[in-house]
């Protein structure tokens, strides 16, 4: 564990998740709570796309519709509150139950094809769900509606900016490590040789689809349980929220900070919605220039963040040559 914290690749995220915990404190040193609500964003973004890395980076499932599940899970904070209902526990069941559904009937159906095929069923999906909600006039139809009932759990608000941020970081932490471990887990690794191979993972007995089915479902639920965060972050939930934009900015902080990586979708995260809130105070035009930017990264074939930071690692010592054999080598 320690050698691996001497690593950049380890010992760069790490540092930077340990500086998300002084956010708070700054905040209120320099009087200017927006820090706590811009990073508590990030945090909730970088938790979506960890999620949706477990399916993409793992999975080599390209899935374009994982906006539908933030918004399920915010509108399984807006809807309850509509009616009053302020129980995060309620909120919770919700959206885990909802996504789960939604999540295996929509997954089964999509992994019955590949490629451009997957990319273009799971944005179908979504459109789906968007136009449902955009039919749901009751609850503000396109227009989206106020929450006013945010998520109450044990007397703790996730309404108020300092609390939803401590839990956001925690979930956040305990998903990074997670990660981590499900990488070298045999589901791990079955997962990842079915992204390279999925008939010699069949060939073996493990049947590829059954691993690549139950991450897209727990993919699923993470991103919903990021879309519930936030929505108590804004107060408001709008079926913008199930936008393809949305999933292709999830993929864009994937691959920005490392496809298939631990570390990678958080760092992707940090960078894509910083760098576009620095272009926002510079230039009107930042889309253009952000868009730009985004382009040569991907003519360039960079292999993110984290594959950038893991080419500054030490390369191990070739080991040394035993005394004896140097010997005969030196009288040869």
């Amino acid at each position: 564990m320690l050698d691996s914290l001497r690593k950049p690749g380890t010992l760069a995220p790490v540092l930077l998740l340990a500086l998300l915990a002084f956010v708070p404190a700054w905040s209120q040193a320099s009087g200017e709570s927006f820090w706590v609500a811009f990073f508590a964003r990030i945090v909730i973004y970088a938790i979506a796309a960890t999620a949706l890395n477990l399916a993409l980076g793992f999975g080599g499932l390209v899935s374009l519709g994982h906006a539908l599940y933030l918004g399920i899970g915010a509108y399984s904070v807006a809807i309850p509150s509509f009616h009053e209902i302020g129980n995060g526990w309620v909120h919770l069941a919700i959206c885990v139950v909802s996504c789960t559904l939604v999540g295996l009937l929509t997954g089964a159906v999509s992994l019955r094809t590949k490629g451009i095929g997957f990319i273009m069923i799971t944005l179908a999906f979504a459109q789906m769900g968007y136009f449902v909600f955009v039919s749901l006039k009751q609850y503000g139809g396109d227009d989206g509606t106020p929450i006013t009932y945010t998520s109450e759990f044990f007397g703790l608000n996730l309404g108020q900016a300092v609390p939803l941020y401590w839990v956001a970081l925690v979930i956040l932490c305990l998903l990074v490590w997670w990660s981590a471990r499900l990488r070298v887990a045999p589901f791990g690794m079955v997962l990842r040789g079915a992204r390279e191979n999925a008939r010699r993972v069949n060939a073996i007995g493990y049947r590829s689809t059954r691993y690549q089915l139950a991450a897209y479902v727990v993919s699923a639920v993470l991103c919903g349980i990021a879309g519930m965060l936030l929505a108590n972050l804004t107060a408001f939930a709008s079926p913008s929220t199930l936008s393809w934009i949305v999933s292709g900015d999830l993929i864009v902080m994937i691959v920005l900070g490392g496809l298939g990586t631990v570390f990678g979708p958080f760092m992707g995260a940090l960078v894509f919605l910083g760098a576009e809130e620095v272009l926002k105070s510079v230039t009107e035009s930042w889309q253009a220039v952000f868009g730009l930017a985004i382009f040569l990264i991907a003519l360039l074939r960079t292999p993110g963040i984290a594959g950038l930071l893991a080419r500054f690692e030490r390369r191990k010592p070739a080991p040394a040559t035993p005394a004896p054999l140097q010997a005969v080598k030196e009288h040869a």
